[in-house]
């Protein structure tokens, strides 16, 4: 028996974020984002600002082809949003809203929804991060430069770290 409570102990230990964020799940389970989230009071927020894709070839920053197509400006941008969180004490699951902002490719004149999404796939409900979070995805005429597909806002949330 005490193994079974240390064992709950250390999962508690592991998962702080678990405790702060209230994850409402859609009735569809194969439902890829939730219907919404609460977070507890008292925890620390984390706003990260809009995150643009990084060049796939930092000598060459002009064109869409220079960037890729939305799933690999997706997975660059994503891949940006976990490393800034890494750097602040946070990981992948302790975000609980993201909002994207998606431009026509301009090969197609239309959003590539399903690209977003496959990127998507690669950082939520995976074995790494078996979290998702609630998420709005807004088609807009252009972002920054011409080049930019997707531009992903993210915040997380967590316990405060104890002073």
């Amino acid at each position: 028996m005490s193994r079974l409570l240390l064992l709950a102990a250390a999962t508690l230990l592991a998962t702080p974020a678990a405790a702060q964020i209230t994850r409402i799940k859609s009735a569809n389970p194969n439902a890829l984002i939730l219907d919404g989230a609460k977070v507890a009071a008292g925890s620390e927020l984390y706003y990260l600002s809009g995150q643009l894709a990084a060049p796939l070839d930092p000598a060459k920053t002009t064109t869409v082809d220079d960037y890729g197509d939305t799933k690999t400006q997706t997975l660059s941008v994503l891949k940006k949003i976990k490393t800034q969180l890494e750097a602040n004490g946070y990981t992948m699951a302790d975000i609980f809203k993201l909002t994207l902002f998606v431009a026509a490719d301009p090969k197609t004149g239309k959003m590539d929804f399903a690209g977003a999404n496959a990127g998507f796939k690669e950082y939520f409900k995976t074995a790494e991060n078996p979290e998702t979070v609630a998420r709005s995805t807004f088609q807009v005429a252009n972002l920054a430069g011409p080049q930019y597909l997707i531009e992903i806002e993210a915040i997380a949330a967590k316990k405060p770290a104890k002073k």
